[in-house]
């Protein structure tokens, strides 16, 4: 497991999730967009922009938001603005592809030793991908709460990312079940059950802090739940 959240000390290396790492991904992937050339401004500034575009749309929505309250929001100017983006729709765009790309290479990252045993490998996958939305909590609440605005392209991109991480996990649940490690009837439905509760811990994250909930609780209860229902011999259905 290698995403890590929390408290870090200067001897750790940079965080791979913190704002500024994700939007010089971001700049890297649309440079032909950006029209700032100095780099370490470019991807100051589009942090700005981004951290703006979560916090206004957690208040009013994403599609409520004018350029005029990012423009309020960052002390960017309107033309500054359009340095980096040429409409909502692209911003929209790089902010979604950002977390479907921290998705997939997440999930694809599991240690050889872990991705050879399908129980290891399945825990594992739970594990990070609930971490993966601690890390980067705002980026996966907004592309959640958004999703019915999204236009085509948008809308596309997060369903096809939602059947990509359903197809990661049905993978491994279909070697378990050749393997004689887990009893699934149905691995494509089994896959498609796993998914909200993935996303239960950042969408419920205020219900679960009331209840003093930590992830290490939330990890372990989700992965308690599902071997209880798959494993091979286990009391649980199949």
């Amino acid at each position: 497991m290698t995403i890590v959240t929390g408290a870090r000390t200067g001897a750790e290396p940079p965080d791979p999730y913190a704002t500024e790492a994700l939007c010089a991904r971001i700049l890297e992937r649309h440079r032909d967009r950006v029209s700032v050339r100095k780099e370490r401004l470019a991807t100051q500034n589009l942090a700005r922009i981004i951290e703006a575009v979560l916090v206004l749309s957690s208040r009013q929505g994403f599609h409520e938001t004018s350029l005029r309250d990012l423009a309020r929001e960052t002390g960017l100017s309107m033309g500054g603005l359009y340095t980096y983006f040429d409409t909502k729709e692209t911003l929209l765009l790089m902010i979604l592809t950002e977390v479907v790309e921290s998705v997939q290479a997440a999930l694809a990252a599991a240690p050889p030793e872990v991705a050879a045993r399908p129980r290891a490998h399945l825990r594992w996958l739970i594990e990070t991908h609930i971490r993966l939305t601690e890390a980067m909590g705002p980026w996966f609440v907004f592309a959640f709460m958004e999703a019915k605005g999204f236009p085509p392209p948008a809308r596309r991109l997060a369903t096809e990312s939602e059947l990509a991480v359903e197809q990661v996990f049905a993978k491994v649940l279909e070697t378990g079940v050749r393997n004689g490690d887990f009893a699934i009837e149905d691995v494509s439905l089994t896959a498609a059950l796993i998914k909200p509760l993935l996303q239960d811990w950042y969408v419920k994250r205020a219900k679960y802090a009331k209840r003093g909930m930590t992830i290490e609780r939330y990890v372990a209860g989700v992965i308690g739940l599902v071997e209880r229902a798959i494993l091979a011999g286990s009391d649980g259905p199949a």
